[in-house]
């Protein structure tokens, strides 16, 4: 992206998916101006270790359409995004700022439940809300609903993530299927019959990445599975760490309805977004024990080892299962926008 001739470009929807023109637009535009040293590194939440007590600080804003879908709603949403993006930088949540824009017209009955949603995540997620803004725009500036959250977690004690710990032979794993989140939320939009009872897999992550950092040491980085999904996560990780990392396909969890249903739209598994999944690098001495762990909980019961780290330059595989090697690269244009 050409950042230096801003009044020649315009924004398109594909810069806020979370691949490849998303990647351009952060370190071509935005890190050139926020030259902060946290910002740099591009994880799901800064780490402020100057702060008393080793802090995590987050934001995101959720805008997804339509507010309410199987499996979830923008409220949880917005809860759980939070959570989990404090949970995977080794973070404990403990407090949550929240900013509505509402558009003139939205039942109070509507916000109602969305907020009603929000204090059940949180009661549920032991985070609590302590600060807030909201702002009513005219119809038609803004669709029906916005939230952006803030985040501040406590960092769980000896935690040390970071692309600096990878190294030749460590191993990937998920917590488990992936796909389900961006297909829900098309099929709610567009009115579509997948089949296969999909639905979203939106979900908090804090305590099942708490019981895997305190039992596992080797675990060696994390990163949340949402916009643009396991293949835009492993090419950003690859890209900041010099590394190559190979996925096998054979090993990654996706459930026959997704993989039917991607296939019929034509898209990819790897690439689509989830709400309750999360990759972590782990020293490979410790895979058994954390897949062990993972699949104690629920939300890991399909997780797996799905590749390993090499010497490299930045560049991701894909071990296909009929025996070729295919290049992974960042997500490039905009298969299904304004779904987070």
């Amino acid at each position: 992206m050409d950042v230096t001739a801003l009044d020649n470009d315009i924004i398109l929807l594909a810069h806020g998916d979370g691949g490849a023109l998303t990647h351009d637009l952060i370190t071509g535009l935005f890190q050139k101006h926020f030259t902060g040293q946290s910002l740099k590194l591009l994880t799901d939440a800064a780490l402020l270790p100057h702060l008393e007590g080793h802090m995590a600080f987050t934001t995101d804003s959720f805008v997804v359409d339509p507010l309410f879908f199987p499996g979830g709603n923008i409220g949880e949403l917005a809860v759980y995004g939070t959570v989990n993006d404090l949970a995977v930088s080794g973070a404990c949540p403990r407090y949550l700022a929240v900013a509505f824009v509402i558009e003139e017209g939205l039942p109070l009955a509507t916000l109602e439940k969305v907020v009603q949603a929000m204090a059940a995540a949180c009661r549920e997620t032991k985070i609590e809300i302590v600060a807030g803004d909201t702002k009513v725009v005219p119809k038609g500036q803004v669709d029906k609903l916005f939230i952006t959250t803030t985040g501040l977690g406590a960092m769980l004690p000896g935690v040390d993530l970071g692309y600096h710990r990878l190294q030749p032979g460590d191993m990937v794993l998920v917590n488990g299927q992936l796909g389900q989140h961006a297909l829900t939320i098309m099929a709610s939009r567009y009115n579509l019959d997948l089949g296969g009872n999909i639905q979203s897999d939106c979900a908090p992550l804090a305590g099942i990445i708490s019981e895997l950092l305190q039992q596992i040491p080797g675990v060696k980085l994390m990163r949340d599975l949402t916009r643009g999904g396991l293949a835009t996560a492993v090419k950003e990780i690859a890209l900041s760490a010099q590394i190559d990392i190979y996925l096998d396909e054979e090993h990654i969890p996706v459930t026959p309805a997704v993989q039917a249903a991607a296939d019929i739209l034509g898209l990819d598994p790897l690439y689509l977004a989830n709400e309750g999944k999360f990759l972590a690098v782990i020293a490979p001495e410790n895979k058994k024990a954390a897949l062990e762990v993972l699949k104690a909980y629920p939300l890991g019961k399909q997780a797996a080892i799905i590749g390993e780290v090499h010497t490299g330059e930045g560049n991701a595989f894909l071990r296909t299962a009929w025996g070729g090697t295919k290049f992974l690269d960042l997500l490039a244009g905009a298969p299904l926008p304004r779904l987070c």
